[in-house]
């Protein structure tokens, strides 16, 4: 595996075979059956579900709340892991819808590469192109997967160029389609010289694999019709005088992706992608921490939350922190320090994930995720260490685009209705601001899907029906300044002022003329839309 940094050591080789990577697309493009047959070939799963599932067809294994079996859609990052090839790959699997972006967005904090899912027919789409940029900043490896070659869809050529386009980054195509729609039939490997045939009759059946020799090999002529053997010829010649070969180490930088064609649904081309995510996914690499970097290889133990799930189980009212793991190896039992409280944790119950199966995990190693189920002492962008106090950093918390007022149906309720919100806001699953007049609160969310998943949500977990209210605000800002500033600001406005579940001041607005009058009246505070997660 090729490393940017010559002088650093070889990660241990436990470390050194963990592939932890996140997949994000467009809604609909054939995310979560793609995951679901990663289970299936890592031999997690014996038979993979569909999401919209009929009748009596198995649900995904990756969608454990109600209301995504209900729709059909993924609403909370779930992570899995699995082996595969001598591999050990951490997957997490993403909301592509574009209500739950934060959430998105914070998963891209704890992986090392992503796979970019795209619709044979529709190409790069909006929700794609927004994550693309989170991982762009982030300078994440992307390889990429073009699904549903087996419905009509766009020219090869066609979808190349618009990736290339949009998305500002080299092609390098790994496999190339032979037909499209109903005539597709396989993919040429362009990496290893082999023809892939799809089984049409059997879906969870990996492809049929033939060695062959270049192109012009005369077996082909008996397996590929005439006219598409010679339009399969044609186009493989283009794209190798066209476009670039695959350079791994660009892959790495984050300057270059791999595309694979296939049909997730079928099965067709997963193994082939998996192949390419052990070849030219990263291994473990290093996190960015304050006072210092955080090195995979390091032998003591630290990891940091990013995500809060709570009541995965609805039989307990539990609340597990996804921790992924920076350095070291970890063994149940161990005590490390949280490093925001200073106070030490026993980590005696942490979970390995298989969806919504989990089993308790003895060991981890940097690069693996586990859960830590607690009470609330775990937040986002909480970091655990062997005593050293480092605090990960770059976990994004992003200002609403929705704001409206929240009461439980029935008021005596009122004091459930607080623990409610409080965890959600926890978990990252909305902002809960608390005005400094008046009673009640107000909910945040970044798109309106969010206000009917929470309202499911208060209602199945806490047995508690609840209204929303039209809010005056239409933002909200974090204040920052000195303490004396802000206090200063906080008295003088205290119609706009609220505080989140961190105590933080937060300056809720009407229009843009409020940011500006603030910026011009108060110059030592300054109004910001994001705040980092951390302690």
């Amino acid at each position: 595996m090729l490393d940017t940094t010559t002088n650093r050591p070889d990660l241990p080789p436990e470390i050194a075979r963990r592939r932890t990577f996140a997949i994000i697309s467009h809604p609909d493009a054939g995310k979560t059956t793609l995951t679901e047959k990663f289970l299936l070939y890592g031999g997690a799963i014996q038979m993979a579900g569909q999401v919209r599932a009929k009748g009596e067809a198995r649900r995904t294994r990756s969608d454990f709340m109600q209301m995504e079996k209900d729709r059909g859609i993924s609403v909370s990052a779930s992570a899995m892991s699995f082996d595969f090839n001598n591999l050990r790959f951490n997957l997490v699997d993403t909301p592509g819808h574009s209500d739950f972006s934060e959430d998105t967005y914070r998963t891209l904090t704890a992986v090392d590469a992503a796979v970019m899912v795209i619709d044979g027919a529709k190409g790069v789409e909006s929700q794609t192109q927004k994550l693309f940029e989170v991982c762009r900043m982030r300078d994440l490896p992307i390889l990429t997967f073009c699904n549903k070659m087996d419905r009509e869809s766009r020219d090869t050529f066609d979808i190349i160029d618009e990736i290339q386009e949009n998305l500002a980054i080299d092609v390098s195509p790994a496999s190339w389609p032979i037909g499209v729609g109903r005539e597709f039939m396989g993919c040429y490997d362009m990496l290893n010289d082999r023809l892939e045939l799809m089984d049409r009759a059997d879906r969870n059946v990996v492809a049929e694999s033939v060695q062959i020799d270049g192109l012009e090999d005369p077996r082909l002529d008996d397996l590929i019709p005439a006219n598409l053997l010679e339009k399969l010829r044609e186009e493989v010649e283009m794209a190798r005088e066209l476009l670039p070969l695959l350079n791994p180490q660009s892959v790495l930088e984050g300057h270059m992706t791999p595309i694979w064609f296939g049909s997730a649904i079928n099965s067709f081309g997963v193994k082939e992608l998996m192949d390419g995510i052990g070849s030219y996914g990263p291994e473990p690499q290093i996190q960015t921490a304050h006072p210092r970097k955080i090195a995979p290889e390091e032998k003591k133990v630290s990891g940091f939350v990013f995500k809060v799930q709570a009541n995965m189980d609805p039989k307990h009212r539990d609340r597990v922190a996804f921790v992924r793991m920076a350095s070291g190896h970890f063994k149940r039992g161990m005590k490390l320090t949280h490093v925001r409280t200073k106070k030490p944790m026993a980590i005696s119950n942490p979970v390995l994930f298989l969806a919504s199966d989990r089993e308790l995990a003895e060991e981890a190693w940097a690069g693996d995720i586990i859960g830590i189920p607690n009470h609330g002492q775990l937040r986002i962008g909480d970091t655990l260490t062997e005593g050293e106090a480092l605090r990960v950093s770059g976990i994004p918390s992003f200002a609403p685009e929705l704001l409206q007022g929240i009461r439980a149906g029935d008021p005596l309720k009122a004091k459930h209705l607080e623990k409610a919100l409080m965890q959600f806001a926890e978990e990252g699953a909305a902002k809960v601001f608390k005005p400094m007049i008046g009673s009640g609160f107000i909910v945040g969310v970044v798109g309106q899907l969010q206000f009917e998943v929470l309202a499911s949500r208060i209602e199945l977990e806490y047995g508690l029906p609840v209204r929303f209210d039209q809010s005056q605000f239409t933002s909200a800002r974090w204040v920052n300044g000195t303490t004396q500033a802000v206090e200063k600001f906080a008295d003088a406005n205290k119609q706009h002022i609220s505080y989140d579940h961190d105590g933080d001041v937060v300056y809720l607005t009407r229009l843009q003329w409020d940011i500006d009058r603030v910026a011009r009246d108060y110059p030592d505070v300054t109004l910001t839309a994001t705040k980092e997660m951390m302690a």
